[in-house]
């Protein structure tokens, strides 16, 4: 059976990725054309976005990335920026 949610009940719900990370917190639904187009996730202190993204407020997350909306939000791990390491050879 298919369980209906308002917007409004959503925000500040916990985001965590499918790899079990959590995420930050829903701030906002982004609305178009009577969609949800997708979600503004703010960070908070201990949130593996406020961690790699430092000094952002949040980030806007596709609805084509979430999984489920619950309790809380599951998104895909896809969302999650991927820090590619860097060696540098002295000269």
């Amino acid at each position: 059976m298919l369980k209906l949610k308002r917007i409004s009940d959503t925000y500040g719900l916990k985001v965590y990725t499918d790899t079990g990370e959590y995420f930050g917190d829903i701030d906002e639904a982004i609305v178009v054309d009577n969609r949800v187009y997708g979600w503004r996730v703010k960070a908070t202190r201990s949130s593996y976005l406020s961690k790699t993204v430092a000094g952002a407020k949040g980030v806007l997350v596709p609805n084509q990335l979430v999984k489920a909306i619950g309790d809380i939000v599951i998104i895909s791990k896809a969302i999650i920026p991927t820090r590619e390491e860097t060696t540098e050879v002295p000269e």
